[in-house]
């Protein structure tokens, strides 16, 4: 998978109208999720796991994780590393508890990475931290360490908006996860909410800064599917207006096109926040299926 440095792939871009949308609008929509987020995790169970917080996997303040471990986990448990979005330069794992708890109410495993921002690195920073990440969290799950039962747990990655760009390079592109020690064959699924995986040419300076120009065709998982990417699962609201859904359509029709198992999903009047808020199990305020659908690509793949 990619061990040797690939030729990056170039598609044609006529079709190609999966944009970020305008720098303000991403800051405007990352302030309302922090609220809301703040709400759900406020009434958001502790019951039924266990919370390891800040388990270091680098040095540095941004190099620890949150971990998540159901009262119910045993040697064969699917465990999720799930990587927060935020533009790539925002965003907190002690803003996911949310999700730590959804996902582990259903006996599943989480690990939620912080990794550096902009402007501490740009890209590729933050995905060779997020590899970093996926590598420590699965020796220690290997290992049996911080209340895990030690055994061979199906690894899944899933990400919301910036962090779904993250772990689907990771999924793409071999190199990253090789580098930190691990292997893109051990992931036995990826789940993408709301991400933006094919989103060039840049127009905002905002992330222009954030991904150098000679790196920029380096940063986009469409350009690196090759036909030995794990199954995945990609969903985005139709109504969403910070990372157009169009990501998500052109990706996963570069995957079928490759024989990689994809279903993909634009799920009608969902909006950025609502694509990841779904998962909230003490307040519905999304389209309870989003939920639904994870639970079942993690299930049929453990």
């Amino acid at each position: 998978m990619n061990e040797s440095p690939p030729a990056i792939r170039r598609f044609p871009r006529q079709h190609r109208s999966g944009r970020i949308a305008a720098a303000f609008v991403a800051s405007l929509m990352a302030m309302a999720f922090a609220g809301c987020a703040g709400a759900l995790n406020a009434v958001t169970t502790g019951a039924g796991y266990r919370l390891v917080e800040d388990v270091a996997y680098a040095a540095g303040a941004r190099g620890t994780f949150d971990l998540y471990v159901p009262e119910s986990a045993g040697p064969n448990s699917p465990l999720v590393v799930f990587v927060h979005g935020g533009s790539w330069d925002m965003g907190d794992k002690d803003m996911y508890l949310f999700v730590g708890q959804s996902l582990a109410s259903q006996g599943i495993i989480v690990a939620v990475p912080n990794y550096r921002l902009y402007p501490q690195v740009t890209f590729p920073g933050f995905v060779e931290d997020g590899a970093s990440a996926v590598v420590a969290v699965d020796a220690m799950a290997r290992e049996g360490r911080n209340g895990i039962p030690a055994g061979r747990h199906p690894l899944f990655l899933m990400g919301h908006s910036a962090g779904a760009q993250i772990a689907g390079l990771l999924s793409t592109d071999a190199r990253y996860l090789a580098r930190a020690g691990g292997a893109i064959g051990r992931i036995a699924g990826f789940i993408g909410l709301a991400g933006p995986y094919d989103f060039l040419p840049l127009t905002e300076d905002r992330y222009k800064r954030v991904f150098p120009e000679p790196s920029r065709e380096a940063s986009q998982p469409i350009n690196f599917v090759d036909g030995d990417e794990p199954p995945m699962l990609l969903i985005a609201g139709s109504a969403d207006t910070t990372v157009d859904p169009q990501n998500t359509r052109l990706f996963a029709a570069r995957l079928k096109a490759a024989g990689i198992p994809v279903t993909s999903r634009i799920v009608p009047g969902v909006d950025h926040i609502g694509a990841i808020t779904s998962f909230a199990t003490a307040l519905k305020l999304s389209d309870q299926s989003i939920r639904a659908d994870v639970l079942a690509f993690i299930a049929a793949r453990s």
